[in-house]
């Protein structure tokens, strides 16, 4: 049950901490200035420039087959034109989650599939108009439409007035010779006209396009959140689908769990106190055998029999305190961390503010949470104080484990911690671990409450 606080738990950094690789790079530019130029800016860009064209093939894709299919419905051709139109435009949903992974940098994952107890085309179409997921693809071809014609007309009315008029003045000399013109001209009719054609003038239109060019990455990214929120929300699995996704893999990570406790204990029972009592047994047998021949030889072997029976009670409380210690259940929290935090190497000091006693489930999970950090403290840490702090904030139940010892925990080294935090994870906690390299160390865990 032990997690390694060492080589296992991940001595090379703490979240955030992995080495040189971690650091944030640094720009000689600020980024309102290098916006422009970033490759990130013109995938964006080049994201809202391809939505105009694939959305209208979405929507008149959409609209066709919905009207078509609706019109006939009065005759049994119409249920399969709908199916066939929502089949579309989940194929069109998965182009658009693609485009968006690509473009972005957005993944989603694809929705729920279709559930169908039978198999044939009735079944897949009886499916297929079932599907929430299906009907949400269609929302999204519909929907676009306009934003998508809407973020064309500003994205590229700033981009390219923004870049144009910033290099206004590399090209001005072009214009007088190709059009016949002293510049470029803002304004003309039949009885007068307005050129941008001397030396202030083009400064001014190169200072404005400057700011116009500066802008545009951020009115495209202001504006792709939109499309990122509507990707997400109506492409991607429903909330109830992910909730369940989660759910089986909580519920397989508990089996696991439970699985691999079952197994520890039966080792520890087969190679520690079975093992005992198997030797206990054979030398109570041969001091029966000496009773009559040596009395004395057989006192002392009784006697070493004795102290046998004492270490293989003593392995049996360790072995059954670690199943579910009894002052858990009788008194709680507080007696119970107190006892843990007492065969800690280095002094702890508890601290419980609850104001009443959690799920017996949440509080054994608690318990052993606690058990395990302050085992990896005596072990590997290298502290010479440590404290537990336990309390409650509205439903959630609040643990923190703090030393001082040389830091450089990380959850995502692989190390137990990795698997202390699934098995929070599968009843809706949370393990945040901030260690930074030469310590401190401070672990919180959170449990939701359950009274």
């Amino acid at each position: 049950m032990a997690t390694e606080y060492g080589q296992g738990y991940g001595w090379d950094g703490g979240p955030g901490f992995h080495g040189e690789g971690a650091e944030e790079r640094r720009h000689l530019l600020p980024a309102a200035l290098r916006a422009p130029i970033e490759a990130r800016s013109w995938r964006e860009f080049g994201y809202l420039m391809l939505s105009l064209p694939i959305s209208i093939i979405m929507f008149t894709f959409a609209v066709t087959m919905v009207s078509l299919g609706a019109g006939l419905l009065i005759t049994f051709l119409g249920i399969p034109v709908l199916a066939a139109g929502l089949a579309g435009c989940r194929g069109l949903g998965a182009l658009e989650r693609t485009r968006a992974r690509g473009l972005l940098g957005l993944d989603v994952a694809a929705p729920e599939p279709l559930r169908m107890t039978k198999q044939g085309p009735m079944a897949w179409m009886g499916a297929m108009l079932k599907s929430g997921a299906s009907w949400r693809h269609l929302l999204y071809t519909v929907l676009h439409f306009p934003w998508a014609v809407f973020a064309f007309s500003v994205a590229i009315s700033f981009w390219t007035y923004g870049w144009a008029m910033l290099t206004y003045p590399l090209w001005f000399w072009l214009f007088p010779v190709y059009g016949g013109q002293d510049g470029l001209q803002l304004y003309g009719d039949q009885g007068h006209s307005i050129y941008l054609d001397n030396p202030f003038e083009i400064t001014v239109t190169a200072l404005v396009g400057l700011l116009l060019t500066m802008a545009s990455p951020w009115i495209v990214r202001a504006l792709t959140q939109v499309d990122r929120l509507m990707v997400h929300g109506l492409l991607g699995p429903s909330r109830l689908a992910t909730r369940v996704v989660e759910l089986e893999s909580d519920r397989g990570i508990v089996i696991d769990t439970a699985a691999a406790d079952l197994r520890r204990i039966e080792r520890d029972l087969h190679d520690g106190a079975q093992a005992r009592l198997v030797a206990l047994a054979m030398d109570l047998g041969l001091a029966k055998e000496k009773l009559t021949e040596d009395p004395e030889a057989a006192a002392r072997m009784v006697g070493e029999a004795h102290g046998e029976v004492k270490t293989a009670l003593q392995e049996l409380r360790d072995l059954a305190r670690g199943i579910h210690p009894a002052v858990l259940t009788d008194r709680g929290l507080d007696a119970a961390l107190s006892s843990v935090a007492s065969r800690c190497t280095v002094p702890v000091q508890v601290e419980v503010d609850l104001p009443a006693r959690p799920a017996p489930a949440i509080e054994g999970i608690a318990y052993f949470t606690v058990s395990e950090l302050l085992q990896n403290i005596s072990k590997h840490s290298g502290a010479t104080r440590a404290s537990v702090d336990v309390w409650r904030i509205e439903n959630r139940l609040m643990i923190q484990v703090v030393d001082n010892g040389v830091g450089g925990a990380d959850v995502a080294s692989g190390s137990g911690l990795a698997g202390l935090a699934e098995r929070l994870d599968a009843v809706d906690g949370i393990l945040v671990v901030d260690s930074p390299v030469a310590g401190p160390t401070r672990i919180t865990a959170e449990l939701p409450w359950r009274g």
